[in-house]
């Protein structure tokens, strides 16, 4: 009985804590002496900057490969927006990106840096299996966590997952990795855009 009574009696205050968390998370802040044109004029409120970050990172093409400077598609995104960086410097967009963001954006069209590297058709890495000794040091680099393996075992890269970015392909000690180019099944295939 005394069991029982203890488990009611921590789980009814363990509902009163969350129940009070909840409320003192959603009160407004007690400042409310800050008038609304205290920030700067030329500043965006920082709800529509983040709402045209995620829009530009949608229309990125999510490959994570790092080629235009950044990180990632969203530090390019928020680079972008916020520093006013090129939007010519993603490889795996094209020209097709450039002229989609040219047009979202109010920018003009320009055409790719040359120096970021060109548009390939779209690949996945394959891992030569018995070559791999594995260093796990492809996994490492992966930035969409497509190769699955343990430490001095074999790997393998999950093709649905994997964006061709070609970021564990320098890693690998034993030159295991190749980029194998994929055929577009028949209900993608597209007539390609007139340049």
């Amino acid at each position: 009985m005394s069991t029982a009574l203890a488990i009611l009696l921590f789980v009814l205050i363990a509902g009163l804590a969350g129940a009070l968390l909840a409320r003192l998370s959603n009160n407004e802040p007690a400042n409310n002496d800050a008038t609304p044109d205290s920030t700067a004029n030329d500043e965006q409120p920082a709800d529509s900057l983040n709402t045209l970050i995620d829009a530009v990172n949608q229309k990125l093409p999510q490959t994570q490969c790092a080629q235009c400077g950044y990180p990632g598609c969203r530090p390019y995104a928020t680079a972008i927006i916020e520093d006013d960086v090129a939007i010519n410097q993603c490889p795996p967009g094209g020209e097709g990106l450039i002229e989609e963001l040219a047009q979202y954006l109010g920018k003009e069209v320009i055409p790719p840096d040359a120096l970021k590297g060109e548009k390939k058709p779209t690949q996945v890495a394959k891992i030569i299996e018995p070559d791999c000794i594995g260093c796990t040091l492809c996994i490492l680099a992966c930035p969409v966590d497509a190769i699955v393996g343990a430490s001095r075992y074999m790997h393998t890269v999950i093709a649905d997952h994997c964006t061709g970015c070609e970021l564990c392909i320098p890693p690998c000690p034993v030159d295991c990795i190749e980029l194998i180019p994929v055929a577009v099944p028949l209900q993608q295939w597209n007539w390609p855009k007139p340049s």
